[in-house]
């Protein structure tokens, strides 16, 4: 059963400037009072030691970023992508003490670690499924780089984890599954990967879903089958939050996003970025980041250069444009060796020469239009820092984290609001999902909703046989064992494979 706790996150006069009234949620107590220190507030300007002598720039910049609690909002520095749909799971890359070292040198206390589950090819995966045991496999990877090298990573369940991490020294890894089909359609799978340790789940991924419409990604729009979520989209939503999972709507189509928040009684997050500074169809216009804010949420800003500059996003459109079927045939080729992908990819990248990429300053500009359109305390810095080819000039992946520090510092932020951008937002949002769950005083599995998904529900392109019976069926009798055939090619590759590479 879960239970109350006396200590309010935040005072409605906290969210005052950015709501017109005061969401329930707010009203809810924090979860741990014992281990909170406050949120936006994750460390606040008032619990930094200030110095006793002026300080430059650099060392102001450098005294924030010790303090603060960032959290890497999409972490592409050790991903735990296959290449195969079917593939054994095993992480592209193990972590190294380099990598480890590095990621704590650019003062990073937690990662969302992203589970990408790439939507199965054929007309009848909701049928015959598939995507769960992919998911599991990843997170059993995800432990297993966190078990190897348990004395610099922590696996983080909750706010208060992020925290302990951050006294610890170690770096936290907040797993979350990428592609709502990983569920296979089923909210006891989805319970039960909450009790695996994910803690958010991205309702699409690049491709829509059985009950979510995603936006696409680099070189085509997604279908669009739900005009936003359908019925059992919508107590996908209503039974994440229940559980404390958080929500983004990365990827997520407009109309998605939309439906989610009219459903949503926590805060969500996205990835996603602002239309003003680039026109990419995945970024959020203002009406769509106010009604975020609005809900508590966070936008959480992308170092993707695509999602930072329109010159460069139009270099990189044309590339596309001029390269898609090739690049399609290198992930049919390769389905399940990414890295042979990636040097392909890189290879016809040379021919056409380099893509200047933008400057660091662009992920200030960001940042800026997102503070003035819905408040600072709904943005956060920290999404692909490594991983992308694409990153801005100057950040240089996740070394280059301390430079966005000094950066706000230059232009003007206080303290406070630096520490809520690296990383006390998001430590907000998290601890409002879990204090809303608190709030239910609901058991996990149950008091879990049976919603199901309807035949009516499936997409056009999946019907259901006529006169099926519903019910288990015991399997035929096996037939003859048929004469050997020659070995069938590759499996097709996973569709999110590729995009992973080129879209984010």
């Amino acid at each position: 059963m879960r239970t109350s706790y006396p200590l309010a996150l935040l005072t409605a006069a906290s969210l005052a400037a950015c709501a017109p009234a005061v969401p329930p949620w707010l009203m809810y107590p924090s979860p741990d009072p014992a281990d909170a220190a406050p949120s936006t507030e994750a460390v606040s300007a008032g619990d930094v030691e200030r110095p006793a002598a002026p300080e430059t720039q650099e060392q102001r910049a450098a005294r924030l970023r010790a303090a603060a609690l960032l959290v890497e909002g999409h972490s592409g520095a050790l991903p735990l992508v296959l290449g195969g749909p079917l593939d054994p799971a095993s992480a592209v890359r193990e972590a190294t003490p380099a990598d480890l070292a590095r990621m704590k040198a650019a003062g990073i206390t937690g990662e969302l670690l992203p589970i990408h589950v790439g939507a199965l090819p054929g007309p009848r995966q909701a049928v015959h499924g598939g995507a769960a045991r992919r998911a599991l496999e990843r997170i059993d990877a995800a432990y297993r780089q966190i078990e190897r090298h348990g004395a610099e990573r922590a696996l983080a369940r909750s706010a208060r984890d992020l925290r302990r991490a951050k006294r610890e020294g170690k770096i936290a890894a907040l797993l979350g599954i990428e592609g709502g089909h990983a569920i296979e359609n089923s909210l006891p799978a989805l319970r039960s990967f909450y009790r695996l340790g994910v803690r958010y789940m991205t309702l699409t991924d690049t491709s829509t879903n059985d009950w979510a419409d995603a936006e696409g990604g680099a070189l085509e729009p997604a279908a669009v089958r739900h005009r936003g979520l359908s019925p059992f989209g919508e107590e996908v939503v209503r039974e994440m939050q229940r559980m404390g999972m958080l929500v983004d709507v990365s990827h997520a189509s407009e109309a998605t996003l939309r439906s989610v928040l009219k459903v949503a009684t926590a805060p969500v997050i996205t990835a996603s970025s602002v239309r003003a500074q680039a026109h990419h169809r995945r970024q959020l216009d203002d009406d769509l980041l106010r009604a975020l804010a609005k809900g508590g949420g966070v936008a959480v800003v992308s170092s993707w250069a695509l999602f930072l500059d329109e010159a460069y996003a139009e270099q990189a459109a044309r590339f596309h444009q001029k390269h898609g079927a090739r690049l399609r045939e290198l992930g049919e080729r390769y389905p399940g060796d990414p890295a042979r992908l990636r040097e392909e990819i890189e290879r016809i990248e040379a021919q056409e020469g380099p893509i200047k990429p933008p400057p660091l300053s662009r992920i200030a500009d960001h940042i800026d239009q997102l503070v003035r359109v819905a408040g600072v305390d709904h943005v956060a810095l920290g999404a692909d820092f490594d991983g992308m080819a694409a990153s801005p000039h100057g950040l240089a992946g996740i070394d280059g984290t301390p430079s966005m520090a000094l950066e706000l510092v230059r232009r003007g932020y206080s303290d406070e609001d630096i520490l809520k951008i690296l990383g006390g937002n998001f430590l907000r949002v998290l601890e409002q999902a879990e204090a809303y769950a608190a709030s239910t005083q609901t058991t996990l599995s149950g008091d879990g909703s049976t919603r199901q998904l309807s035949a009516a529900e499936l997409p056009p392109s999946l019907p259901e046989p006529p006169g099926a019976d519903p019910r288990p069926q015991m399997p035929p009798p096996l037939p003859p064992a048929p004469a050997p055939r020659p070995a069938k090619p590759a499996p097709p590759p996973d569709p999110g494979g590729l995009d992973l590479m080129l879209s984010r």
